[in-house]
């Protein structure tokens, strides 16, 4: 995982990015709902933006804060990681950094 990819999923659940940490079995299901929220209200976004998407799409991107046009969802960056939340749960197995 890039760097800012994993600031962005631990800061979605609440952990600290600057350290070691632990999502504990018990956090697993807490942790999997907080991150599947965020991927509809970002799905949810996007297709709010498409419905509203100007004609002049260059000029919009130029100046949207960073990584507001990203063309990689949250959805595609959290698959590995809910992934792995949801092995880590069945086995009884917290998931550490």
């Amino acid at each position: 995982m890039l760097d800012a990819t994993a600031r962005r999923l631990l800061d979605i659940l609440g952990k600290d990015t600057t350290g070691h940490g632990i999502i504990t079995v018990e956090q697993i299901p807490g942790a999997i709902a907080a991150l599947e929220q965020a991927v509809q209200r970002e799905e949810e976004q996007r297709a709010a933006a498409k419905e509203t998407q100007d004609a002049d799409e260059d000029a919009q991107r130029d100046e949207a804060p960073a990584g507001a046009w990203d063309p990689v969802s949250l959805r595609q960056r959290t698959a590995p990681f809910l992934d792995m939340l949801k092995r880590s749960a069945a086995q009884g197995r917290e998931v550490t950094w």
